[in-house]
C-alpha cells in the first residue's frame, strides 16, 4: 500500500508582508542570508517557528566550537537521515563554498565512509543520534569520544538535530521548491 502525505498549502510569506512580526524576521532573515529562502518563508506562517530556528542555529554555527568542515558535517548527517533533498542541496551548497572538500560532501550524500576518519566519526554518531532517537549505545560514544569529540560535543550534535528537525520537518510538511541558489546541488 502506498502512502502519500499531505502538503501543507500555506502561502510563502514575503518581505512585504502586512504582518509586522513576519516582516520584521524575514527582514532579519534576508540581512543575515542576503536572500529569503523559501524554507524561511513557509516557516514565516508561524513566527514563532522561524524565531527558533534561526537562533538556534546561530547558536550551533557561532556557539559549537566544532570547524566548519565538521558543522557541516553535522547538518548534512541530519539531514540525510530526516531523508529530504531541500536542507541535503542547500547544506551541501553551503560546504562547497566554505572549502570543505567535494569527496567529504558527496560522501555524506552517498551515505558511504567519509576519507577523513574524524569527520567520517562525527557523521557516523550524528546519524545515529537521529537514528536511535537520542539513545545512541555506549559503544556509539566511545567510537565519537575516541575520535576526540567531547560529551559536550554530544550536546552541540543534538543542538544541530533539534535545528535541523524544525527546518527538515517543515520542507516535509511543505515540499519546499529548492532556491535557485541551492539548485546545482539537488539530491535525491
Amino acid at each position: 500500500m502506498t502512502t502519500t502525505h499531505p502538503t501543507l498549502t500555506l502561502p510563502a510569506r514575503n518581505l512585504d508582508d502586512p504582518d509586522q512580526r513576519v516582516n520584521t524576521i524575514l527582514e532579519r532573515t534576508k540581512a543575515k542570508l542576503g536572500f529569503v529562502p523559501n524554507m524561511c518563508r513557509k516557516m514565516a506562517n508561524v513566527p514563532a517557528l522561524l524565531e527558533p530556528y534561526l537562533a538556534g542555529y546561530d547558536h550551533f554555527r557561532s556557539g559549537s566550537g566544532l570547524t566548519a568542515a565538521e558543522q557541516e558535517t553535522v547538518l548534512l548527517a541530519i539531514s540525510r537521515a530526516n531523508g529530504f533533498g531541500y536542507c541535503m542541496a542547500a547544506h551541501s551548497t553551503i560546504t562547497d563554498r566554505s572549502g570543505v572538500p567535494a569527496e567529504v560532501t558527496d560522501a555524506l550524500r552517498d551515505r558511504i565512509p567519509i576519507p577523513d576518519a574524524r569527520l567520517d566519526a562525527l557523521a557516523t554518531f550524528t546519524t545515529r543520534l537521529v537514528e536511535t532517537r537520542g539513545r545512541p549505545t555506549s559503544d556509539d560514544l566511545g567510537r565519537f569520544t575516541e575520535a576526540g569529540f567531547s560529551e559536550s560535543d554530544v550536546l552541540q550534535v543534538l543542538l544541530a538535530i533539534s535545528v535541523k528537525t524544525i527546518s527538515n520537518y517543515t520542507n516535509h510538511l511543505f515540499d519546499t521548491e529548492i532556491d535557485e541558489a541551492f539548485a546545482g546541488r539537488v539530491w535525491a
